[in-house]
């Protein structure tokens, strides 16, 4: 980090997460600060809190196939084609194959049912 103005932070973090702090700390040369700072600008930068897409940082790819749809949401890949056939689940067929953006199906897992059909989730 450079001669930027800090702020102090004050944590209790569970016992095996200051361990892995402290253990990536020694291993990488660096100090804990800079790297709880990157961690906190990777994972929770100023334009997605806004946005509210903090959570959203989720290891993948922003476009999933089926299978990877399935995995997420934990179903089988089946149920992911019946229910983006039926436009239950927002997605695009481009061809043969369904491909769905993540942002958008987490949006949709995240808006209550009802809220869905008003907002034009739901065919």
């Amino acid at each position: 980090m450079s001669s930027e103005q800090t702020s102090p932070l004050f944590v209790r973090l569970p016992t095996a997460s200051a361990e892995t702090l402290s253990r990536a700390a020694f291993e990488l040369k660096t100090p804990k600060r800079e790297l709880v700072a990157d961690l906190v600008d990777r994972y929770l930068g100023a334009e997605d809190v806004a946005v509210g897409r903090a959570a959203s940082h989720v290891a993948g790819p922003d476009v999933l196939t089926v299978e990877q749809l399935a995995e997420l949401l934990q179903l089988d890949d089946q149920t992911v084609r019946s229910l983006a056939a039926k436009g239950e689940l927002p997605g695009r067929k481009l061809g043969r194959h369904w491909r769905f953006s993540r942002q958008a199906v987490l949006d949709w897992l995240a808006t209550p049912e009802r809220k869905r059909r008003a907002a034009g989730f739901e065919g």
